[in-house]
Order: structure tokens, then C-alpha cells, then sequence
């Protein structure tokens, strides 16, 4: 199987290559990963190879169907919560009637769901039932941040396939490429902030003006008032919190625990490798007046709270149990 768009992962990759050497590929993955590890791009190489009718390896990323699939403009490739909204029970029994139409172009359909922890339980069991009795010709890639948020019935109906960041090298080496007119300095940068997931570097890169640059600002800000030890301080920047959406706040969180980690390396005598100046400056603030089980306790504490954007959880709690959390973390 050509994997070849998707960087790191030899062990993924290995997994993909020897089963469907042996027996093709599965009409179902479970696509799971932190954002920016790569879901997208994996679903679109194997939604490609589904539709793919070139010779040799697939997707061939040559013939009309693959240059379709890569372009996001096949017919018989459809993606479902794309728009940042849970899927709900009638967009997945819309589906099923849509996959018992049979393909336009090509010799099977594709069914991308992004965000699949967002369905509730009725939607899964609607999701459940198609998965078990669809047409042979449908497949369905179900891409999450989390694997364990989707019913364990339709876990078990599906191949279930786990992203991991990439190391700072493949970064650096995959980066370089897409991007050839950007510098050196602003490669590696970029390589050493995503904490291993391209999509960050991506956006970075690319000057994203959504959710990252917004958590990327507030971040140091936040470690700032922690370091100060300032709770009231601290309470009025969550409850700003309270109006953002839970991808921003996983953002934020993500952008708070490097920071907390540049702060443990500054600590110890390192050099973080941190270029902007305010960022190196918020870690410097915590490295000095954090204590090491301090700056691991936050550590914990946001890991956690980016995981739990992964559920139906509300703003207003994550900004609640952020606030209550890292005000018993300075030690």
C-alpha cells in the first residue's frame, strides 16, 4: 500500500501494508489521533485507495479517480462533520440512504465522519447498524481524537488505526518540504512547537487565523498568571475562557503544556530551543517560580483537560476545572 503522503507512523504503516497485503482493505477504520497528527491526510490516501483503479500499489495517486480523491472532489467520496457541529442520528441515517445508491464513478463509495466521538449514542447505533449491514461496496472511515469515546459495538466493527506524533527530525524533513520557500529557522520552529503533530506546524507556517493563533497568544498569559500566584488574576482569564469553543480550548491547553515543558527544561539548566520572545519569556517567569512537581502537576492538569475536549464537555466546565486545578498547583 503506498503511504507515502503520511509522514512518521513505520508502525502504522507497517500494520496498513500487512493487512491489506493479506486481505485487502477493511470497509471500516477507526482513524484515531490528537489533532493535527494526520487523521485527515491518512483518510484522504485511503479513500483514494478504495476508488484508486491504477495498477500496482494504491492509491496509484495517478489515475483520475486518485487525483480526484486528493483534490476532495470525487463523487463517490463523502465527508460528514466537516462544520465543527456534532453529528447528529439524522445526518447518519441520511447516510445509509445515501450509501444504498450505488457508486457514480467509481467501484465502491466512502464515507469520511470527522469528529466521530461527537455522535451520540443514537447515532452511533444508527452508525452501528450500517456498519453491520451496509452494501459491500460502502466503506467508512471514522476519524477521532479519541477512540475510546465511540461505542465499544462499533469499535468492534472497525479497524481500529492510532496516529502518534512524528519526532522532531521527520517533522523538520517533511515541513522542509512542503514548504521550500520558508526559512530554516522558521522549519524548525515550527517542528519544535507542534510537539510532534504536523497539522500545528501547518497552521503555524501558514499563518492560521482560527483557534491556534488565538490559543498561541493566550497561553502565555495563562502560564503568566499561574507563575504569579494571583487567583483572582487567574479566575478572571478562565472565566474568558467560558465563550470559546472546545477546539480552541484544546488548542490552548496543548500550547500551555509546551510552554510548561520548555519551563522544566529551563529549570534543569537547558535551552528550551524557544525563538519568541514572549513565550520563552512566560516559560522563563514559570521555570523561576514554579517549583519541578508544580510545573508537572500543570502539566497533568491541562493534558487532561485537552482529552476531555475530545467529549461533550461545555466551556464553561473546562474553564471551571481549570481554574480550580492549577490554583493548588504552585508549590
Amino acid at each position: 500500500m503506498n503511504l507515502s503522503l503520511l509522514a512518521g507512523n513505520a508502525a502504522l504503516k507497517g500494520q496498513l501494508e500487512a493487512q491489506t497485503a493479506r486481505r485487502g482493505l477493511s470497509h471500516a477504520y477507526i482513524l484515531s489521533g490528537p489533532a493535527g497528527a494526520g487523521k485527515r491526510t491518512l483518510s484522504r490516501v485511503l479513500a483514494a485507495a478504495f476508488v484508486c483503479r491504477g495498477q500496482g500499489d494504491k492509491p496509484c495517486l495517478s489515475c483520475p479517480d486518485c487525483r480526484k480523491a486528493m483534490g476532495g472532489i470525487h463523487p463517490d467520496i463523502s465527508v460528514i462533520g466537516d462544520d465543527g457541529k456534532d453529528i447528529n442520528v439524522a445526518q447518519v441515517r441520511a447516510l445509509r440512504s445515501d450509501a444504498y445508491v450505488r457508486p457514480n464513478e467509481a467501484g465502491r463509495k466512502v464515507y469520511i465522519l470527522e469528529n466521530a466521538q461527537t455522535m451520540n449514542a443514537s447515532a452511533q447505533n444508527a452508525m452501528l447498524k450500517l456498519l453491520e449491514e451496509g452494501p459491500p461496496y460502502a466503506a467508512f472511515l471514522l476519524l477521532t481524537d479519541n477512540a475510546a469515546a465511540l461505542l465499544q459495538t462499533v469499535r468492534s466493527r472497525c479497524e481500529v488505526v492510532t496516529l502518534s506524533p512524528v519526532t522532531q527530525a521527520e517533522a523538520e524533513a517533511w515541513l522542509s518540504r512542503r514548504y521550500p520557500d520558508k526559512s530554516r529557522e522558521a522549519i524548525v520552529g515550527a517542528a519544535q512547537r507542534c510537539e510532534g503533530l504536523l497539522g500545528r506546524a501547518v497552521a503555524e507556517l501558514e499563518g492560521s487565523s482560527g483557534g491556534e493563533s488565538q490559543a498561541r497568544a493566550a497561553a502565555p498569559e495563562l502560564i503568566a498568571r499561574l507563575s504569579a500566584g494571583d487567583e483572582l488574576a487567574l479566575m478572571e482569564f478562565c472565566i474568558s475562557l467560558e465563550k470559546w469553543d472546545r477546539d480552541s480550548l484544546s488548542d490552548l491547553f496543548s500550547e500551555g503544556v509546551l510552554l510548561l515543558r520548555h519551563a522544566l527544561v529551563l529549570r534543569t539548566g537547558g535551552d528550551c530551543g524557544e525563538a519568541d520572545p514572549d513565550r520563552r519569556a512566560a516559560a522563563a517567569k514559570a521555570a523561576q517560580a514554579l517549583s519541578p512537581k508544580a510545573l508537572l502537576v500543570a502539566v497533568d492538569v491541562l493534558e487532561q483537560l485537552r482529552a476531555s475536549c475530545a467529549f461533550n464537555v461545555g466551556a464553561g466546565h473546562l474553564a471551571g476545572w481549570l481554574c480550580a486545578a492549577l490554583g493548588h498547583c504552585r508549590g
